[in-house]
Formats: structure tokens, sequence, C-alpha cells
């Protein structure tokens, strides 16, 4: 019910507001349109949502052959399903009459036996998927290609060859793109496997690398593409032995141009023949590709390149470079990678009125730049005055109607491929008016300003409205006789103009004016006719436009006056840009020239002029571009090398200076050069064109020489490079052969390094032109370092210590590398002296200081006695639960000698342990240190609540329940509530408290055939825990059986005392005769039970030795009136033990019901037992409880009341009661079990059994270190002791303080049969806490005692029987003076 009533209170708040949105909306027709959420609702329209509406598969494009099937792929998600057909060419096919198309039920077209003939293609074209939703709209799919592979055709058949073994061969076959996958080659007729060594191009052409003599043969290939395969003619490939001989390199296929797709493979062909045989490397953009360590760049056999998952990145100029030793050639070829269209921004669903204007945008990319269009529902959106492509791709709708409501999508499409996408436009119908008066119609609407482009309205107040502060207003305009109308708003309410731009010259346009306010639009103004003016006349563009260079920096701009100058010319304007850039710069001329200075060297730009009269720009000219002159070069060339070769002559090698410092075409080159010991004398050469090397012949021998480069341009000579050396050598050495080995190789390992020293070859009469360092672990092909054949020595670095490495090397030369020398080295290991552990901290303590924070403190003797840290050391603690099966600890690192470990859980016992870290010396952990998290409030309520009716009682009820998952500590009690109410307050439940931790509750006279629901609620030392949810159980309609004879009704603890003046927990009222009967029966039973007691010890006294008689004594001392309490202190504990040898202890059968956890709570065993009530319960519930229903048992009896009969319980409110006593500093011993210690000098047992008493409870809440005073039990003497003494019974203020204290004796039933009486227990000892109703025995006042002892005068002298009593009396004070110690 308080669901159902939260749920009625939030669907109210939000229909409130929805109207106030809904208001505000309708205030506002020509706002922005709401894009991808909620519509803007209005009060009484209908929620319209967006509908999905999306194809899950497209068709892609698709290659096929004559006579096969194909299934092109497409399906499309809606609610209702839609509906699929498709289009081929732009044309929709009728699959209805078709035999070879059908439609499959997931929208897939099925074509089978592809037809294709030389003039008839039917199924080769362009196929489009369409979906369609009645009433919703259409969509359709991107357009796939189906390409049908030609008839077979070769461009190329092979031919005869020769090759010599170790070189490669190449076989042609070349056909059609479309019928490459279907080509296959033979070999002698037989099926040829294809391998590292056998390729076959994307062309088709066979390349087999490294020639064998199992590889001559006849060759074909063979196309099959459908039809019956077609060979190509054989061509036989001979194999020649190697002849020893060179031979020139030339080319068998060489790259060409080729153009991939992102995620594409590309493979650049490159053969070539020659003897040596050559290898083949390659480079692109002028570096160098590694084929080796890349993943994606691989060496077909042969030397072609493949790239695969080609990336933008890919794109540029490679060279294929062959070499022998002899001789080098090189290819080159253009890779262009494209992209498919791709959407940055895809265009969104849009909620729009009618006359509003909208934008769906949508950004796309790709190579080459992909084309936009736009179409609604599955046609072409054809662009006009009201449908615009804006800013390249977007779509602006102008002046909506209801008709432009459906799915729009964005088309893009390339040379490469094309994709789709799309958004939903729903029209909204605008709001009724809300209740209330509306605005009539603006006056006095007029035209204020009419331009050519725009006019300006204004307009007064309606008549309803002549103030108008908070009116709004929308101009409604359209074309006069289109029925297409706009909306322009005002900016802010009250303003009354509206300026309306973008307007055609020499148009009608008709205008209408509606106010709104807070209930809705109002009526609309007359319409008004309004002409824009016709466009004013302008400038033409100047006619003979010129522009030249004046300088490398300047260029003059040169025009005439237009022809068509409409009005006076009154300036211009000149606009310049640099070609390549989109910075376009201006300046204001008002002659017919102009020089524009401070340009670039070199550089291209585009000009022109727009004149300008007193009607504003004219029409600009059309572009001239004229390059800036020349200048000489403002940069050095770069990257000089100088190459001795030989005794006489030097190779000079350089490069270009940097293309934006050469400014102007480089003609040529100036070297200059001259000895290192005569550096006036300088020799120049000039290299014409662009030659990018030099040979120096003719320089003298043995002799150091300088050289430095310098650009030249058509203007001079640009500055020089620095000076260069290089020395030729002292004779001429031989160069048609390799440099012999050299003469020592030394290595020196280090630990991550080894130094390579070396002595040239012995044989110096070979050229040597630089050292080759090969190394590696176990190899030394590993890496390779080329050096200078001046160097002598060369560290290695970077290794790895403790590494067997391999060292080789070699001399080199123009002609090749030398034989090698090797050697061999192990670097030497990584020696750290391992650090000395660290002692581990001492003193290792855990401080609880929360139920989830404990504090870690430690002691480190590594530091000074001042314990003070000066180092970067750190301490690691680490925690765990001390659970056996807990493995995991968990860590934090502290920089002092203490750590806070936060977020622990409540009463768990957790083991923590502490190291030390200084850099890389670690101690180990230290000894363990306990802590157990204080307890917590249960945070989770018990768990599977049960309500069952008991068996043959049907006014009694059983409560079952499980203890909560969280309980945080020891449950000590739960609290029952119940109500046949549940939406009652919390404070009007009835409550029943259960002690200690058991999980079943009984309780007893319900009303038959009533609802009830029942919450519980858990307990620990720390306080309540939440409720469980409420369950619900409704009693019997049968009452069941009321028992025999007659049986006093069960009060139970919903009974109150007559002084209250409350009423039953059912409502029924307690009647004055039924509450006068009741302390009838009270006063009566107490007078007999205390007239048997002393009739009973008078006579056990008797009996007694001399040595039982000072026992009695104390007793008496104990049992004595009050005014003895004064001396109570002095005496000394009494001997509890009255008559051992009278008294046997008889066995309490056990309750005939089969489920004893129902029974009673026995006593607690020790102070953890004890079981609190939680003082932080609200006071104000327990002052609305007249009564607490205790808990209740029929298993035990004391005989002691058995035989003599039971005095009513009374049901005290705890707020009447003094504050009670704490019980501190008395001896932990074990109490008896609950029969025993709560019978005394009883023989008889009750058959029936009655509720055993609770009050030992009351001492539950004590703190840890208290526990109950309990009666020693001596081993001689197998007797029951007294009951545990009680706390001073607590009344009202009114009570006599003189009245003794009375032992809580358990009470029972009467012998006659009565119903048991529920009983509650005591709360927490000596604290303030919320009332609650419990039965306490009445202790006997003075004149109950005095009656008694006169009733007793006709057995036994008053002496005597005053004596017993003072005995039992003192015996009484003694019992309370122990109890209050």
């Amino acid at each position: 019910m308080a669901a159902e009533r939260g749920a009625r209170r939030l669907l109210g708040t939000s229909s409130f507001w929805l109207c106030c949105l809904l208001l505000l909306g309708r205030r506002a027709p020509g706002a922005a349109a709401a894009r991808s959420g909620s519509p803007p609702q209005s009060p009484g329209s209908g929620v319209r949502t967006f509908t999905p509406f999306y194809f899950l598969v497209e068709p892609v494009d698709t290659l096929s052959s004559r006579g096969s099937s194909v299934i092109l792929n497409c399906s499309a998600y809606s609610e209702p399903s839609p509906k699929i057909e498709w289009k081929k060419d732009g044309t929709f096919l009728n699959l209805v009459s078709d035999d070879r198309r059908q439609l499959l039920p997931d929208g897939s077209l099925f074509i089978t036996n592809v037809v294709h003939a030389k003039h008839n293609k039917p199924d080769e074209g362009y196929y489009q998927c369409v979906a369609t939703v009645e009433n919703l709209g259409t969509i359709v799919s991107r357009t796939a290609k189906l390409i049908v592979a030609s008839l077979p055709r070769f461009a190329s058949q092979p031919e005869p060859s020769s090759v010599y073994a170790g070189n490669s061969a190449v076989l042609n076959c070349e056909v059609n793109a479309d019928l490459v996958p279907f080509v296959r080659w033979e070999q002698n007729r037989q099926p040829l496997l294809l391998d590292d060594r056998v390729i076959k191009l994307p062309s088709g052409t066979l390349v087999i690398s490294n020639v064998t003599e199992r590889d001559g043969g006849l060759y074909r290939c063979v196309v099959e593409s459908g039809g019956p395969p077609k060979y190509s003619d054989e061509a036989e490939l001979k194999v020649l032995p190697d002849p020893e001989v060179t031979s020139n390199l030339v080319f068998l296929k060489q790259p060409s141009s080729l153009v991939r797709v992102i995620g594409q493979s590309a493979v650049l062909p490159c053969v070539a023949l020659g003897l040596p045989t050559p290898t083949i490397r390659w480079m692109k953009n002028e570096e160098a590709l590694d084929t080796e360590s890349s993943e994606r760049l691989v060496l077909l056999a042969g030397g072609s390149l493949e790239i695969s998952d080609v990336t933008e990145d890919d794109a540029g100029t490679y060279f294929c470079i062959a070499d022998n030793g002899n001789e080098t050639i090189e290819a080159q070829a253009e890779l262009t990678v494209q992209a498919q269209p791709e959407f940055l921004k895809q265009p969104t669903n849009i909620y729009a009125h009618e006359s509003m204007d909208i934008i769906f945008e949508c950004e796309v990319t790709g190579k080459p730049a992909p084309t936009v269009k736009w179409v609604k529902n599955g046609d072409m959106v054809i662009p006009s005055d009201y449908f615009k492509i804006v800013k390249e791709h977007n779509l602006q709708v102008l002046g909506l109607v209801k008709s432009d409501e459906g799915f729009y999508q964005c088309i893009a499409e390339n040379d490469v491929g094309n994709a789709q996408a799309g958004a939903q436009l729903i029209i909204l119908e605008h709001a009724p008016a809300t209740t209330g008066p509306l605005p009539s119609a603006p006056r006095d609407v007029v035209a204020s300003l009419v331009s050519t482009r725009f006019i300006k309205l204004t307009w007064r107040t309606p008549a309803s409205d002549p103030h108008g502060d908070n009116l709004t207003y929308s101009v409604f305009y359209t074309k006069e006789g289109i029925a297409r109308e706009r909306v322009e708003n005002t900016s802010h309410p009250g303003e009354m103009q509206v300026t309306i731009q973008n307007l055609m010259p020499a148009t009608v346009y008709i205008f209408r004016v509606m106010a709104q306010n807070k209930h809705g639009s109002g009526e609309s103004s007359a319409p008004l006719r309004v002409e824009t003016q016709p466009e004013v006349q302008l400038p033409g563009p100047a006619p003979n436009i010129r522009a030249y260079a004046t300088s490398p920096t300047s260029i003059t701009v040169t025009w005439e006056t237009p022809l068509s100058g409409n009005g006076e010319i009154q300036n211009y304007k000149l606009y310049y840009m640099e070609k390549g850039t989109d910075k376009e710069q201006d300046v204001d001329v008002s002659s017919h020239s102009h020089t524009i200075n401070g340009l670039k060297k070199y550089t291209e730009y585009s000009f022109r002029v727009v004149a300008y009269n007193k009607h504003g720009p004219g029409v600009s000219t059309q572009d001239v571009a004229v390059r800036t002159l020349s200048d000489v070069p403002s940069a050095a060339p770069q990257n000089l090398s100088l190459e001795v070769r030989n005794s006489k002559s030097i190779m000079i090698h350089w490069q270009p200076p940097p293309p934006a410092t050469q400014n102007g075409q480089i003609t040529g080159y100036k070297i200059r050069y001259r000895k290192a010991s005569r550096k006036s004398d300088v020799t120049e050469t000039l290299v014409t064109g662009t030659q990018l090397s030099q040979l120096i012949e003719g320089l003298d021998r043995g002799t150091e020489y300088n050289f430095r480069v310098a650009a030249l341009t058509i203007n001079g000579t640009g500055p020089a490079t620095d000076w260069l050396s290089a020395e030729t050598f002292e004779s001429d050495l031989d160069e048609t052969r390799v440099p012999d080995v050299p003469s020592s190789l030394h290595v020196r390992p280090l630990v991550t390094s080894i130094v390579v020293s070396w002595t040239p070859p012995e044989n110096q009469n070979i050229v040597v032109r630089g050292y080759a360092i090969g190394y590696g672990i176990g190899s030394p092909h590993a890496q390779t370092i080329k050096v200078d054949y001046k160097q002598r020595y060369y560290t290695i670095e970077n290794l790895d210590p403790s590494s067997h490495y391999v060292i080789t090397l070699k001399a080199f030369n123009n002609v090749g590398e030398g034989i090698p020398l090797y050697e061999s080295a192990v670097t030497r290991p990584h020696t750290v002296p391992d650090p000395t552990p660290m002692m581990p901290p001492v003193g290792v303590q855990a401080s609880i200081l929360s139920h989830d924070t404990i504090r870690i403190t430690w002691a480190d003797n590594s530091l000074p006695k001042h314990q003070k840290i000066t180092d970067s050391r750190y301490y690691t603690v680490r925690w765990k639960t001390n659970i056996p099966a807990n493995t995991k600890y968990k860590n934090a690192n502290a920089t002092t000698l203490s750590y806070l470990v936060t977020g622990l859980k409540a009463n768990t016992l957790y083991e923590f342990s502490v190291m030390v870290t200084k850099g890389r010396r670690s101690s180990t952990w230290s000894m363990t240190a306990h802590g157990t998290t204080f307890e917590l409030v249960p945070t989770s309520p018990p768990k599977d609540v049960t309500v069952v009716s008991k068996e043959g009682k049907p006014r009694t009820i059983i409560v079952n329940w499980q203890p909560p998952s969280e309980a945080n500590g020891k449950i000590t009690g739960y609290i029952i509530y119940y109500s046949t109410d549940v939406n009652a307050e919390i404070h009007d439940w009835v409550i029943e408290p259960v002690v200690g931790n058991r999980l079943t509750h009984q309780i007893q006279e319900l009303t038959l055939d009533t609802p009830y629901y029942f919450k519980i609620q858990a307990r620990n030392s720390k306080g309540m825990g939440p409720m469980s949810e409420a369950v619900q159980f409704r009693t019997p309609k049968a009452s069941g059986s009321a028992g025999k004879g007659s049986r006093l009704p069960d009060l139970g603890s919903d009974y109150k005392p007559p002084m209250s003046g409350s009423n039953s927990p059912h409502g029924s009222p307690t009647s004055p005769l039924d509450s006068n009967m009741l302390l009838v029966i009270i006063v009566s039973v107490g007078v007999i039970t205390i007239v048997v007691v002393v009739i009973i010890a008078v006579f056990c006294t008797r009996r007694t030795t001399s040595h039982q008689k000072k026992k009695r004594a104390a007793c008496k001392s104990v049992n004595g009136s009050h005014k003895y309490k004064g001396n109570s202190k002095d005496v000394k504990p009494p001997d509890l033990w009255i008559h051992h040898e009278r008294l046997e202890l008889k066995p309490i059968d056990k309750s005939p019901d089969p489920n004893p956890i129902m029974t009673d709570t026995p006593i607690p065993r020790n102070s953890q037992d004890i079981t609190p009530v939680d003082n932080s319960m609200d006071s104000n519930i327990h002052q609305r409880r007249n009564s607490y229903r205790g808990h209740e048992s029929e298993d035990s009896m004391s005989t002691l009341a058995g035989r003599r009969g039971m005095r009513p319980k009374m049901m005290m409110p705890f707020d009447s009661q003094p504050p009670q006593q704490s019980i501190r500093n008395t001896p932990s011993t074990d109490t008896m079990p609950a029969s025993s210690s709560q019978t005394c000098c009883t023989d008889h047992q009750d058959p029936e059994g009655a509720t055993s008493s609770s009050y030992l409870a009351s001492s539950q809440e004590e703190d840890s270190g208290q526990s109950l005073p309990t009666a020693h039990v001596r081993p001689s003497h197998p007797l029951k002791s007294f009951a545990v003494p009680a706390i001073p019974p607590p009344g009202p203020p009114t009570y006599d303080p003189t009245l003794p204290s009375t032992p809580l004796l358990s009470q029972q039933a009467l012998n006659h049969h009565l119903h048991s009486v529920k009983t509650a227990s005591i709360g927490t000892l000596g604290r303030s806490r919320p009332p609650m109703p419990v039965v306490v025995p009445s202790a006997p006042d003075v004149q109950e005692t005095t009656r008694m002892l006169e009733d007793s005068e006709s057995s036994y002298e008053p002496d005597e029987l005053t004596k017993e009593m003072a005995h039992l009396e003192g015996l009484m004070k003694d019992l309370n003076a122990i109890t209050t110690a």
C-alpha cells in the first residue's frame, strides 16, 4: 500500500512537470528542432517515438561466373517487419514472374544460372535493396556491383624461353582482372603446385625463381570461369647450365603503377635477369625498405614486393633496384591508396513542428573525396529553394510541411565504393490550447523596411492584451503561390519586430503574425503582401587584368574600368593568395594598378579584382597566376660526401638545397677544390643540369684535398657547403677484386659491450674502402656495422651480459666484401652485490580504534634510539583475516612507524605483519600481531522469516527465522513486531522480545481468521539492526481445542496492570471485575507462598546442628529486614546452602514438544551470552506499548511453585521502574542450568510444565568484564542452589524504600490447569533504556509478613517464628547486598 501511494505521488509529480514542459514548448513553436531525444510533448497530443528502422546486412560487390548462382545478402530490422524489394540499375525488379531471381525469406536476392554473353548481360550491374514499412517510410541500402567474369581472352600468352640455372624465369599469361581468380598453371599438362619459389602474380603471370633443371618443360595457363576451360598456347622453358661468364642485367618484369584500397594487398612485380645472379632490394621515396623485420612487407620469389593490409602511409613511389656486383639497374612505380567512404558524422533523428527549418548533418571522408546525395523515403532529394545542400554535405529543409516526414538517408560514393546512413524526421502536431484566454490577432502589421534581400516587419500588441509584456510572436511567411510556409520567432517576450533575411529580389511574399501567451497561440493577423525590391546595379568584372613579376619578391597587377560600371566606381579591392594555400589576402586600391611587395621568391601567386560602387561589391574577375622572379639559392647543397677512387681521383656526391631555399630552377653546381697545404690555390669545376655527383681526376698521389659545392640558378651562385677533406692513395691500388682478409682481429669483452680492434690486410695493393663488422649471439649475421677504411677499432654497445657473441670482420671495396675473420667472446656477467637483508620491524602492535579501523605501530631496530627516519626507507604493512583458508593478503606502504588500516569488517580477527625496505634491501616479515575489530550494529535484517500455525492451537503461531547475513557481532536477541495493519506506524505494532540466539518463537492468544504482519529485528551488544520485510499470516478460521476443564485466560505479555487503564492489544477492554479478581488471586497466592516458606524454614531450623545454626545466622543476616542494610557490608558472604542433607535434586522431565528449540532460552553461561537491549530504540515506541510478550515455555516448571501455587506475574512498564544497580566486580562463574537454578527445596514436578523465568537476562547488557553472581556449588553435596539473586525489583517512586529485596525465583503456573504466563527480559542494568513492560514477582509488604506470622501462631511459638523470620530477612538482606556490591 505504501508503494502504491508512492507510485501515485511519483505519477502526479511527473504529470505536473510534463505539463510545464509542454506549455514551454507551445510558447515557441519555431524553436530549434529536438534531436534524437524525447519529443516536445503537448497536452492532449500522442507521444510519438522514433522507430528503429535500419539494415542488419547490406549487399556487397560480388564476382561471379557464367552459369553459377549468386546471393546478394540483405536484411532490415523494424517493428513491424519491413517489405523488401530490389532495384537493378535504379529500376525495381519484378521478382514474382522471374524464374531465375527469387527473394529469400530474410530479404536476400538469389540469382540462379547467371547469364552472361557478349551482347546479353542481364545479370551484371548495380543492385540495391529497398526496405519499406507501411505508414512509416522507406530506406535504401548501399549499391552493390555484380560482376560476371567475361569470356576468357588472353591479353598475352606464355612464350618459349631459356634461362640459366639459378636465375629467374617469367611466363606471361595476362587476362582481364575479373578472370585472374580463375587462372591456374600446368607444367607438362599437370597442375603446377605453387610455393615460395613458384608464384602467380595478380595479373596471372608465373614467376619461377632460382630455376633448376626440373623446372624445364612445357607450360600453359588455364582459365576456368564457369564454362569449358580455355587453354593458352604451350611454351617450353629450357634450363641452361651456368656459363660462368657475366651478362648484362635486364628486367624480365618491371613494377607498374598500382591503385589499391585500404586493407587490400598490393604486389609490385620486379624480376631481373643477369650473371652473376642479381639481388633485388626496394626503396620507397628514397628510403630503404626493411623486408626482413617487417610483418607487412614480404619479398616474393624473383624479388617482387608484396604489401599486405595497405594503409594510407603506404602510398608513394617505390624503386626496385637490381644489383649483381657489376651493374645496378632500377625501375619505379607509383602506389596510390584509396579509401572507401566513411562517415565522420551521421544524420540524427529530429523532432520538429510544421513551418520550422531543420538541418540534417552528414560528414564523410574517403579517397578520392566522396560525393554526397540525399534520399527521402527511397527517392532522390533534388535541391530547390526549400531543400538545400549546405556546408558541402548537410541537407537543409526550410518551412516544414507534414509531407516532409519520413526517413532521410545520406549516401556517400566514390570510385572505391559507397555507404549510407539515415535518420527519421517526425512532424509533431501543435498542442491544443489549455484552458484560459488566448491573445487576439496582432494589430497594424506593416513592412517598415523593404530591401532586395530582407524585409523588416513591425506590429502592435493585440487588443486583448494592450500591454503585451509576456507575449511572444511568430511570423509566418511564404512566397506567393507556394504552400510551404516558414516561421521566424521573436527573440524575447514583448518584442514587436522581426527582420526576415535571405529573400529573393523582386519577389512577392505573404506574411502573417501570431501571438502566444501561457495558454497557447492566439489568432493570426490578416495576410500582408509585400514585394522585395529589384536587385541594384553592381559593377561588372574589371577587364584586361594582368600581373607580372617585377622582382623576386614583388608583383604588379593592372586592370581597366569595368565596362558595365552601373554608376561611379568608388574603389577596387585586390585579392591575392599563394598557390597551394587557402589563405586569401586583400588590399584596397583606388587606381587601376598596384604592386604587392614582400612576396616569396620564385613562388606562384593568384590575383583577382573586385570593383565597388555605392551599392556594394561587383562581380569578381577571373584569377590570374604569376610567379615571382628567381634568385640565387639561399642555402647550400646537402649531404656532401667524398669517395677516394684511386691515387689520382676522388668521387664527390651531394644533394640539392632544400626546395624552399632554391629560389628558382637549379641550373647546375659549382665545385671548388684545393690542396690542404695550399689553401689559396683553388680550382673550380662546373656541373650543369641536375647531376648530383662528379669525379675529380688528375689529382696528386697521397695528397689531401678540400672540396666544397654551391648550387647555381640563372641568377647566380648560392652559398657553398663547408670544406670537406679526402686524401688520395699513395699508389694505384687494385680494385678488380675484393680485399684480402684483415691480418688480425682482437676482442675485449666488457659487461654490455665488446671492444673490437684489427689491423688491415697484409696485401696493401688492393683497395679497402671500409670494414664490415658483423656480430650476434651464436651467429655473426644478426647485426652489421660498416666503418671507414682508416678506422682500426670499434666498440659494439648494448649487448647482453654473460652472453656468447660471434664476431666477424670483413674488408670491402666497390667489388664486394672480402674473406671474413671470425672471433668469439663472452660478455662479462652483470655482478651486482646482493644487499644484506635488513632486520624486520619489532614490537608490532594492533590497536583497535573502531569497528573498521585498527592502528598498527612498530619499532625499527635499524634506526637510532630516537626512532627518527632520515633516509628513504619505507614500510610495507600486510594483513588478512585470521582464517586458515584465507591466504590472500592486502598490502599498504607507509613512511612512518605506524599505519591506520581502514575498511575492515566488524567483529573480525585480523593478523598483521610489517616489512621494511630501503633501496634494494628488504627485511623479512615481522612477527604477526592480532586484533579483533569492535562489533557494529547488524547491517542486515534477519532472513527467511516464516510464520506457521501451531498444530492443535489455532490461536498460537510459531515464527521462525535465520540470523542476519551481516550480524557484525554476536546476536544477543531479537525483537518481533506484529500488527494487523501493515501500514501502521511502527510504534503502534506489538513487540515480542526474544532473548539469546533462538531462531523460533511462539505467540499465543491471537484472534482467529485475522491477517497479521510480522517483522523481526536483530540486536547485538551495539544495538539494533534493520527490520526485515513484513511477512503476512492469517490465523485459521476454526478454533482448536481450548483445553480441558476451566482454564484461566492466558494473559500473556499483553496484560497490563489495572491501574494503567489500558486495553488489550486487540482492542478488548479489561473489565474492572476481572482486574479485582486478579488482584485477589495475586495477594492470596503471595500470602500462602510466604506462610509455606516460613513453615518449612522453621521445620528445617529445628533439626540443624550448632554448626548449621551458624550458617542459618548468616542466612538471617542476608534475609533480615531492610533496617540492617547499613551493616551489610560487614557481614561475610553467607553460605547459601540450607539443610543440604534434607534436599534431593529431582530431574525435570523434558518437554513433550518435539521442537526443543522453541522452549525458553537457557541461562547464559558467561558474560558473552548476555543479551543487551538496544538503548537506542525510540522511547516513544515503547511508551505507546501497554504490554510486551516475553518468551514462554511449556516444558519446564519450578516444582516449588507447582506445589504451592503460583503468584500471578504483574506487567510493569520500564518507565515506572527506578534505576537499577549494575553488577560489577563479581566472580565470573558458570551458572547452573535453568532447571536447577530455578528450583529449591522441592521434590515435585508439575506435569504440565510452566513458564521459566527470564529475569536472569536482566543483567545481560553488562560489559564483558561483568558476570552474574551465583551460588557456589560444592561438589560434596549434589544439591540445588537457590535461584540467582536478582536486582532489587524496580517500582514507582512511591514504593516504600524499606521493603526488603526478594530473590527472583522462578514463577510457575498453578497446579490446576492454568495458561502459562509469558515474560519479558529486564533490560540493561544501570542504563537508561526505553520502557519495556516486564513481569516481576512482587515482594511481600510488611502487612503481609505480619499477617503470615499471626496465622502461624497456632503451630509455633511467637518467639520462634519471630526469630526465624528475622533469620530469613537477614538472609534476604545479605543476598541483596551481594547483588548490589
